[in-house]
């Protein structure tokens, strides 16, 4: 005759194995959850990825957009979720802790970020480069940076990387962007509605050319970019990380054609990265990286800055290393 187990012993016996399964859970979770969702084979990946990208109106946003329209063509399988954050050092947050597998970021972010989890991130490629403009009613009395001091002006929101350079080109025009300055930590948007209204006398963007809510706030108010190539040097001196990354650059004449002044005006531009971690399948990079430099004409000609988006600049990465499914990518195109 057959024994039983006393339920009391049946229960202890089986503990271990609900550890165990519980463990595995634990660990796909802090995987991002891709595997979790999938079910596509080696190769084609698919299931559900998260892209963070930045203020609504600003160039990430547009596009993450285009991109997403892309890639649901190019990779019908995967299904990319677009995350609105406040910009590049957000993102850098996101992608460490997994709340989003892929991001933009600039390169200045990258070098200075230590959060948690920097070890982590990989490049997939290097994208187009962002330009600082200083914008200010036509009619302001201010000609350079050092001109803001006592003035309203916004510098981004707190985690972005407008905040991040546009903290170093007031440092490098002498201001402490602390005490000299009436800071104002808004998006392109909310800045461009509060200097329609008076509400601001300055404001700091970093985007691509041309960045849309400049180009439709120039339509309702006189505007003009004040020149910046004059701290192009004196940023490299600013103490941090990261300030090889920023170069002498000239927006060129008609960029904004109705805004002030009809003509190129120098500035200081950023190169911006496409990142992820290094825990993310290789598959899916190796997607990601290919619909980037095949969606270049497609979504260039409505983010102009995309044209850029380039085979040969594409792998520069610095200062983050290559994520082995981009690696394989570039070596497959190689000539």
């Amino acid at each position: 005759m057959a024994t039983r187990t006393p339920s009391r012993l049946r229960a202890a016996a089986d503990r271990p194995l609900w550890r165990i399964v519980l463990a595995l859970v634990l660990v796909l979770t802090g995987l991002g959850g891709w595997w979790l969702s999938t079910g596509g084979s080696a190769g084609r990946p698919s299931g559900e990825t998260r892209l963070a990208t930045g203020v609504e109106q600003g160039v990430y946003d547009r596009y993450g957009k285009l991109l997403d329209a892309h890639l649901a063509k190019a990779m019908p399988g995967v299904r990319l979720e677009l995350d609105n954050s406040e910009g590049s050092i957000d993102n850098l947050a996101r992608v460490t802790s997994g709340r989003d597998d892929f991001a933009i970021a600039t390169a200045d972010s990258v070098a200075q970020y230590t959060g948690p989890g920097r070890e982590k991130l990989r490049a997939i490629a290097r994208l187009y480069d962002d330009y600082l403009q200083l914008i200010v009613p036509a009619g302001s009395p201010v000609h350079s940076a050092a001109d803001l001091k006592g003035l309203r002006v916004g510098v981004g929101q707190s985690l972005s990387g407008v905040n991040l350079v546009t903290r170093r080109l007031l440092a490098a025009a002498g201001l402490n962007p602390d005490r000299d300055i009436a800071p104002a930590f808004l998006g392109i948007g909310d800045a461009a509605n509060q200097l329609r209204a008076g509400q601001l006398d300055a404001f700091f963007w970093s985007g691509g050319l041309p960045t849309t809510a400049l180009t439709e706030l120039s339509e309702h108010v006189r505007i003009r970019i004040v020149p910046l190539g004059d701290l192009a040097e004196g940023v490299h001196l600013v103490e941090g990380g990261g300030t090889d990354a920023y170069r002498a650059a000239t927006m060129p004449k008609g960029t904004y054609p109705k805004a002030e002044p009809q003509a190129a005006v120098a500035t200081v531009a950023v190169p911006n990265l496409l990142i992820t971690r290094a825990d993310v399948d290789d598959d899916l990079v190796q997607g990601m990286t290919r619909a980037v430099i095949d969606s270049r004409d497609q979504i260039g000609a409505q983010v102009h800055a995309a044209q850029l988006v380039d085979l040969r600049t594409a792998v520069y990465t610095d200062p983050l290393p290559l994520h082995e499914g981009a690696a394989r990518y570039y070596r497959s195109v190689k000539p």
